[in-house]
């Protein structure tokens, strides 16, 4: 066993972080609630990572993305997170795909191959289609609701979309899935209503070119909920040992 993980096996035993270490996770978004995720579950041993996302990191990054430092402005945030993963682990293998999921390209990933699949992209259509596609090769799957416009990482759960409230991600979540046949999917969702951002501060140019209201966000919310959702892969990872 490689010594950085010598107190995580005090808790998760040899035969954990061994199987931690032939595990290959997912992450799909490597923004707020990614970025902390495939922190966490580096730090804990996993041994094989499919990072996709095809953004870049912004100024605007700063204030929430563990990747982000001006040092890595304008690389990709895949590539950064591959970095410091082998920084952590060198003997880890990672694969990155600089890309945005969508139905259009969901061919080009076997989810078969994956031990687990972690859901942190922004857009529905994405979201829909990474846990139809999950679900269907029978690999387990955890969800990022909305964490933007939020001020309490206390309110988080864990729970089964149907069982979610509060959270318009979610419920537009609900529908869909449930007009897919989708019966079950555990979420990582936010109780807290969510905070009006001060429109003001919203640029002309980013009304353009976004069309749509940017959310506020903090350092202190979206990394906690991406280490709920990496509590959450570990411990049903190992529960088979």
């Amino acid at each position: 066993m490689q010594e950085q993980f010598v107190r995580t096996a005090l808790l998760l035993g040899e035969e954990g972080i061994d199987k931690l270490s032939r595990s290959k996770v997912a992450v799909f978004g490597i923004g707020g609630v990614g970025g902390f995720t495939v922190e966490a579950l580096a730090r804990s041993g996993v041994g094989y990572f499919l990072l996709v996302d095809n953004d870049k990191v912004a100024l605007s990054n700063l204030n929430r993305q563990i990747i982000a430092t001006l040092d890595t402005v304008g690389r990709y945030k895949t590539q950064v997170m591959k970095e410091r993963i082998l920084s952590i682990n060198p003997q880890a293998a990672v694969e990155t795909r600089e890309c945005f999921f969508l139905p259009e390209n969901a061919d080009e990933f076997d989810f078969s191959s994956y031990s687990y699949v972690v859901d942190a992209v922004d857009t529905v259509t994405a979201k829909l289609e990474l846990v139809v596609r999950a679900k269907e090769a029978g690999v387990p799957v955890i969800s990022s609701m909305g964490a933007g416009n939020k001020l309490d990482p206390t309110r988080f759960e864990v729970t089964d979309i149907y069982q979610t409230s509060v959270c318009p991600l979610a419920r537009v979540m609900r529908r869909e899935l449930k007009a897919r046949g989708i019966q079950d999917l555990k979420v990582v969702y936010s109780r807290e209503e969510a905070q009006k951002p001060e429109k003001s501060l919203m640029t002309e140019e980013d009304s353009a070119s976004r069309r749509r209201s940017i959310p506020g966000s903090v350092s202190f919310v979206p990394s906690v909920a991406g280490l709920i959702a990496a509590g959450e892969v570990i411990r049903d990872l190992i529960k088979k040992v």
